[in-house]
């Protein structure tokens, strides 16, 4: 009882996170580690993302709801990366997801220095791609993203959110909205995966699921309500966040 309570206690917290700059995977992953350690580790991973995509469905209906979403760049890049992510979840069968932590490290440090010195970076909405070069830098995104994300994921939703604006020239509310959809499509694909591999606790994944989608409804509320410079902010922190996770994982593990 005390660990149902537990776990549902961080899915709300990562639920809330994920919905407004991504990062959710940082909270939730973990607590199922430690609360669930004789669990084998595809079924920790299946119950973890069936839970995700619970406030992920939630995050991008709300946002589609509230938030004009590019369909032109956001729609190839869904499409893609749900293909994509199922080819990484079988890809990390083969080769040692580790291997990537300290390129992964740099990409973060990276985006959180240009954020941080970029004060207007995605304070405004400007679509900068022509329709041709929208379409194609948006499957690149969800084939690169989406192939990431199904093989080792930490970030995913930073990562897409950095791309929406760095790359589309969108708004932050604006890109945390299209990062939803093709994250919805990258849970999807691995859920799939897990669930025909019999990788999933049900009781406890819908449980979590539940909690995940409240914590999805509050943060996508605050993101709406407080706009573009709360989410740069908590941007910022998340990236932070996965940045000392990361260097724990390579330097004191």
């Amino acid at each position: 009882m005390i660990e149902t309570v537990t776990l549902c206690f961080f899915a709300l917290l990562a639920g809330l996170i994920d919905s407004i700059a991504g990062g959710g995977g940082l909270i939730q992953l973990p607590a199922l580690f430690i609360v669930l350690p004789n669990v084998p580790v595809a079924t920790l991973l299946g119950t973890n993302k069936l839970a995700s995509i619970s406030g992920t469905s939630v995050a991008t209906f709300q946002y589609a709801r509230h938030i004009r979403i590019d369909w032109k760049a956001t729609l190839p890049a869904t499409i893609t990366a749900l293909i994509a992510s199922f080819l990484g979840a079988r890809t990390v069968t083969l080769v040692n997801p580790g291997t990537m932590h300290p390129l992964i490290l740099v990409m973060l440090i990276a985006i959180a220095v240009y954020t941080f010195i970029r004060k207007d970076f995605g304070s405004l909405h400007a679509p900068r791609l022509d329709r041709v070069k929208g379409y194609l830098v948006s499957i690149a995104t969800g084939a690169l993203i989406g192939f990431y994300d199904g093989f080792f994921g930490p970030g995913t939703g930073s990562f897409l959110i950095f791309v929406f604006i760095g790359i589309f020239g969108f708004s932050f509310l604006s890109a945390s909205a299209s990062s939803k959809v093709v994250n919805l499509a990258t849970n999807l694909s691995a859920v799939l995966y897990f669930a025909f591999t019999g990788n999933i606790i049900y009781t406890t994944a819908i449980l979590m699921g539940l909690c995940n989608i409240l914590g999805a409804l509050i943060g996508t509320r605050l993101a709406i309500l407080r706009g573009n410079r709360f989410v740069r902010i908590f941007f910022l922190i998340v990236v932070a966040c996965l940045i000392a996770k990361l260097a724990y994982d390579m330097f004191f593990k």
